[in-house]
């Protein structure tokens, strides 16, 4: 089950706030469909499909997309996914890779963390809306994402905190400066999100929001954590004990 969690991890975080899980009846696909409409507000993941499918499963995944106003899909392919040679298959018909992050690694940690972040750093979940808006806000520069946090969405989402998962933020001197998510499952926790803010890299905050999220589950009894590595965190998470289970292939499908 650890596999599938850091294979597919949106398939397994609770929805709420506007944010919905589309299985396909027949099991063969999974659409995260979170707040927004462009192309990085869908994510499809845990494809299975045989080799001669590919072609009628994309299409109706573009009809369904449409249909629900959005102007694409990022797909996270795990080494789970079928046919073999899905990617290729999904090239030939118009998908590209992601060019900013075209593959990322399923990781995990099962054993306590080697590191804990700098001094001068405090790291906790987000206690009032304001903080939570805060967060957002540095994740949104901190990902060069130009979108405004949405105020409802944020009060709306707040009241699900502590409850499907946790906002967390990190400080450096008293400031703000790096932000991330975790999402609560039965198995472990997955951990999203994680930014720091430019200015303030390489001082130990993403280390802090790590180990604050990996306390967290460790008092909720799920001290196991997940997530998706890229080029940036993956060499992070190595150090601090995290160890790679999948490549997950990275595409976008702009409709």
């Amino acid at each position: 089950m650890i596999r599938e969690l850091a294979e597919n991890p949106n398939v397994y975080q609770a929805a709420s706030g506007g944010r919905r899980l589309h299985r396909d009846p027949r099991d063969r696909f999974a659409i995260w469909l979170g707040p927004g409409r462009d192309a990085r507000s869908a994510t499809v993941q845990r494809v299975r499909l045989g080799a001669g499918d590919v072609p009628a499963a994309l299409a109706e995944i573009r009809a369904l997309l449409r249909s629900e106003g959005r102007a694409g899909t990022e797909l996270e392919l795990g080494e789970s996914c079928t046919p073999v040679d899905l990617v290729s298959r999904l090239q030939e018909l118009g998908v590209e890779r992601d060019v900013e992050e075209p593959v990322a690694v399923g990781m995990v940690l099962r054993d306590g963390l080697r590191d804990t972040g700098g001094a001068g750093l405090e790291a906790r979940r987000v206690a009032t809306v304001e903080e939570l808006v805060l967060a957002r806000g540095i994740q949104r520069e901190a990902f060069a994402d130009a979108r405004p946090v949405d105020a409802a969405e944020t009060r709306a989402d707040f009241s699900r905190e502590g409850i499907d998962g946790s906002t967390f933020l990190a400080w450096i001197d008293g400031e703000a400066v790096a932000a991330a998510y975790a999402a609560y499952t039965p198995w472990g926790l997955i951990l999203f999100g994680g930014a720091t803010l430019p200015a303030a890299r390489g001082r130990g905050a993403y280390r802090a929001l790590v180990a604050a999220r990996a306390a967290d589950g460790a008092a909720r009894g799920t001290p196991i954590l997940v997530t998706h590595a890229g080029r940036m965190s993956r060499p992070i998470l190595e150090r601090l004990g995290f160890e790679a289970l999948a490549r997950i292939d990275r595409l976008v499908d702009e409709l």
